[in-house]
């Protein structure tokens, strides 16, 4: 029962989950095209199983505790997305072995030197995609710039150490149309398979040619000569992803259970106990259409109360009120009563946390799945 629940405390429902992920798995066989899951919303053996179970040995990580954690659910093809750098090369060797291998991205000459100069030194063979830089947000190689793409894949290729090119749209997550989001979709793989031809024309294959976001991969836009997909939020989606479009409110898997502990009526508000260590401070939403300030609030069974949000947070308390210029008034609730709250940014909130309470609606059961942090 919830109500024996200590708050705050993550709730994850396990029909929704399940569905998020028949939905993704839907539109990738009709591409008939690999799917890489990112493992960095979850971090969660129990759902990286699941996700083995329906899309196969393959994953991508953003830290190196999330590949120790979880290579013992099956996977024996690990993508780290975070650009390496030679410290952290020694720690991801101790994790290979004849039924698991790893490949790191790298965006410069000088890395991709270091990865070969590693490969001479301990005969670790630790392989390489070049990560790609779309839009400008973040590190990678310009898709055009091939003088750089040419030399880093050659570097590679001479020991065997190269597969492919990666790209993430990150530009997706501020758009909130669909033919937006499709276009985004095409100019990614387009410009990655442009990246990937710049290579193959001096006679490096590209085995892998990956891209990749939750929103382009639930696009279903049709990519001829991409080898994978790759999306991680989907899972859980979140208010962000219900802005950009992708998801209803109603398929947001994961909550935080909180309790009212007081009512100050001079300003309108219901005090509960989930702070900014609960769901976090992301703020998401502020740039779209509808901002949710630091989450939507439902009733203890996950339906909304429109218009009310978290209007702020401090560590250990949230102030709900209801959204500035609407004509809802606060729902009657004492201290001790309990709500959920959606969060903006699922990745962030759940790294609060250090266990799903995953809530079965057909049997009314509560399972307890662990979940990890660190780097």
């Amino acid at each position: 029962m919830l109500k024996d629940l200590f708050t705050p405390c993550l709730i994850l429902d396990r029909g929704k989950l399940d569905n998020n992920i028949r939905k993704i798995k839907s539109i990738v066989s009709k591409q008939k095209i690999d799917f890489r899951p990112h493992l960095k919303t979850a971090k969660c053996l129990e759902i990286t199983k699941i996700l083995v179970k329906e899309f196969g040995p393959r994953a991508m990580v953003s830290t190196i505790e999330e590949l120790e954690q979880l290579k013992s659910s099956g996977i024996n093809d690990f993508l780290y997305s975070v650009a390496i750098v030679p410290n952290k090369l020694e720690r991801i060797a101790r994790n290979l072995s004849n039924n698991c291998k790893i490949t790191v991205s790298v965006d410069n000459i000088s890395t991709a030197q270091e990865l070969v100069t590693f490969y001479k030194s301990t005969g670790n063979r630790i392989t390489a995609v070049i990560e790609l830089d779309l839009d400008g947000h973040r590190s990678g190689v310009r898709p055009y710039a091939n003088e750089q793409l040419i030399k880093i894949s050659k570097c590679l290729d001479e020991f065997d150490l190269f597969r492919g090119v990666m790209s993430h749209a990150g530009e997706s997550y501020g758009l909130s149309n669909e033919e937006d989001i499709n276009n985004c979709a095409k100019n990614e793989a387009n410009q990655t398979l442009m990246a990937a031809e710049t290579i193959q024309k001096v006679g490096i294959n590209c085995e892998l040619v990956t891209i990749g976001s939750t929103p382009t991969a639930l696009s279903g836009s049709k990519n001829i000569g991409i080898t994978e997909l790759r999306a991680g939020v989907f899972i859980f989606f979140d208010l962000v992803q219900s802005g950009v479009g992708v998801c209803e409110l109603n398929e947001i898997a994961i909550s935080v259970l909180t309790t009212v502990i007081s009512i100050n009526i001079e300003i309108d508000a219901i005090i509960v106990d989930s702070g900014w260590m609960a769901l976090s401070r992301d703020r998401g939403t502020s740039s779209q259409e509808i901002d949710y300030g630091y989450g939507q609030v439902c009733n203890e069974h996950g339906e909304l109360i429109e218009d009310l949000i978290v209007t702020n947070v401090q560590q250990e308390h949230g102030i709900i009120q209801v959204r500035e210029g609407s004509d809802a008034t606060l729902p009657n609730l004492k201290p001790g009563d309990l709500l959920r709250i959606l969060p903006n940014h699922a990745c962030a909130t759940a790294a609060g946390h250090s266990r799903y309470h995953v809530v079965n609606r057909e049997d009314k059961s509560i399972k307890i799945w662990d979940r990890f942090s660190g780097w």
